[in-house]
C-alpha cells in the first residue's frame, strides 16, 4: 500500500448510519448486497396531517412522501439517560456516528484542546420542533424549555462536546446538500492550518417534517409522482425515468488528521484526502451550473496533483433530478472523466440532504478498503450509456484515486479527491 507523506491529511476514523445499516461493517455488507429500505415514510410528523383525525388515524393514513428511514439507532454505552432522553433524532444519530469515528481513530490519545468539531447542516431538527409546536399550540406558555435549545443547530455541538472531550472548537456549517462535504473541507483546512491536531466533521441527519417534504415536492425537487405506488422503484439517479430525489435518513462522521500523528498512535488511515474544491454559481435557485461543477472538480484535482486520467472512480452527487443529473454527466465529460467507474449511492440509501456529502465520502472509503464497488439500483436506461456505470451487482475494483462530488441549493459546488494508502 502507498504510504502518505508525514504532513498528508488523512481520514483516520469514520462512523456511519443509514437506513440500510449502522456501522462501517454493516453498511458495507448492505451496500454490496444492493439492499434498500425505501417505502412510504411513517415517522411521526412526516405525514401531512389529516385535520381533525386522531394521532393514531394520522399515523395510519395513506401518505405520499417516499423515503428511507432508519429502523432504530443503536446507541453507545456510557451516555447518560437524561442526555439520550432529551436528544432529538438528529442528536442521537450524531452521538452514534461520533462514537464510532472516535473509537476508530483512537482519539482518547489526543489532547482534547487540540480536537475540533464541525457539524454540517442547518435546520436539522425540524420534525421534532414542528411536533412540539403542534403539541403546545394554544398552550404556548407551557412549552418545554428544551425547545429553546433545539431550534438552534448549535444544540448538536453542545450535545457532542458534552458527551466527548472536544475542547478545541465546535460550530455548525450550512451548505444545503453540500453541507456534509463542506464540513469535511472545513475540517481539513482547520488541521492544515494547525488550528487543531484532529478535527471531526459530521454530516448531520436532516430530520424533515411534513412542511419540508411538501415544500420540496412543491418545488419539484422531491419525487415521486411516477412511482407513488412503487416506492422501491422511485429512487433512480441518472436513469431516464427519474422524477426527483428520494429522501433517506443518514448521518456520518469523519476524523481528519495529519498522517504522522495517526502513525504515532499505530492506526491505519482510511485514505489520504489530498485535494478539494468549492465553487459558487452566484445563483439562489436550485438549478445547477456546469461551470461551477467543473471548477470544483478542477480545484480538487489540481490540489491533489492528480490528472483526470489518474482518477479511476467517481462517486457523483446524482440525486435523480432532471436537470441536475444531466448537468453532472456533462461536467464529468468536460472534466476528462468519461473513463471512470461510476455508481449511484443514493439509489441504495436515498438523499440525506445535509448529510449526503459526508455520508457518500465515507462510502467511497468503505469501497476503497473493500476493493469493491456497490451496485446501482434502478439504473435501467442510463441517460448517458457511454459512461462506465456499475450494474445491479457489486464488482471488484481496486480504487487508487477517487473523486466525490456534492452540490447544494444556493449554487454551492464541492469536490474531494481521495487517494488510497
Amino acid at each position: 500500500m502507498r504510504r502518505p507523506d508525514d504532513d498528508a491529511l488523512v481520514a483516520s476514523g469514520l462512523g456511519l448510519v443509514t437506513a440500510i445499516g449502522q456501522g462501517a461493517d454493516a453498511v458495507t455488507e448492505a451496500l454490496m448486497a444492493g439492499r434498500h429500505a425505501f417505502g412510504h415514510m411513517r415517522r411521526p410528523g412526516r405525514q401531512l396531517p389529516a385535520r381533525g383525525a386522531s394521532p393514531d388515524d394520522q399515523a395510519n393514513a395513506p401518505v405520499g412522501f417516499i423515503g428511507a428511514e432508519i429502523p432504530g439507532l443503536r446507541m453507545p454505552d456510557g451516555l447518560s439517560s437524561s442526555m439520550l432522553r432529551t436528544a432529538s433524532l438528529s442528536g442521537q444519530a450524531a452521538l452514534a456516528v461520533l462514537h464510532e469515528a472516535w473509537t476508530d481513530a483512537a482519539l482518547d490519545g489526543v489532547d482534547p484542546a487540540r480536537i475540533g468539531l464541525v457539524v454540517g447542516g442547518s435546520n436539522l431538527q425540524q420534525r421534532e420542533l414542528v411536533a412540539m409546536q403542534d403539541a403546545y399550540r394554544d398552550r404556548e406558555r407551557f412549552l418545554k424549555p428544551s425547545y429553546g435549545l433545539g431550534f438552534m443547530d448549535t444544540d448538536l455541538c453542545g450535545l457532542c462536546t458534552e458527551a466527548f472531550p472536544i475542547r478545541g472548537f465546535a460550530h455548525t456549517l450550512g451548505g444545503a446538500s453540500a453541507s456534509g462535504q463542506a464540513a469535511v473541507i472545513h475540517a481539513l483546512e482547520a488541521v492544515r492550518s494547525g488550528r487543531v491536531d484532529a478535527c471531526i466533521a459530521i454530516g448531520g441527519l436532516m430530520d424533515l417534517s411534513y412542511w419540508e417534504c411538501q415544500g420540496l415536492r412543491s418545488l419539484g425537487a422531491m419525487g415521486s409522482d411516477r412511482y407513488a405506488d412503487d416506492p422501491a422503484a422511485a429512487c433512480r439517479p441518472f436513469d431516464a425515468a427519474r422524477d426527483g430525489f428520494i429522501f433517506g435518513e443518514s448521518c456520518a462522521a469523519l476524523v481528519v488528521e495529519r498522517s504522522d500523528r495517526l502513525r504515532a498512535r499505530n492506526r491505519r488511515p482510511w485514505a489520504e484526502l489530498a485535494g478539494w474544491g468549492i465553487a459558487m454559481d452566484g445563483n439562489r435557485n436550485p438549478n445547477p451550473s456546469l461551470e461551477g461543477e467543473c471548477t470544483a472538480i478542477a480545484s480538487a484535482l489540481s490540489m491533489a496533483g492528480v490528472q483526470p486520467e489518474g482518477i479511476d472512480y467517481v462517486n457523483p452527487h446524482g440525486t435523480g433530478s432532471h436537470i441536475g443529473d444531466i448537468t453532472e454527466v456533462q461536467a464529468l465529460r468536460d472534466s476528462g472523466l468519461a473513463h471512470v467507474r461510476l455508481n449511484t449511492t443514493k439509489s441504495l440509501i436515498g438523499h440525506g440532504l445535509s448529510a449526503a456529502g459526508a455520508v457518500e465520502l465515507a462510502i467511497v472509503l468503505l469501497q476503497m478498503r473493500a476493493g469493491r464497488l456497490h451496485p446501482a439500483r434502478n439504473l435501467v436506461e442510463p441517460i448517458d450509456p457511454g459512461l462506465r456505470w456499475v450494474g445491479d451487482t457489486s464488482e471488484p475494483h481496486a480504487i487508487r484515486a477517487a473523486l466525490n462530488m456534492s452540490m447544494g441549493f444556493g449554487g454551492i459546488n464541492t469536490a474531494i479527491c481521495a487517494l488510497a494508502c
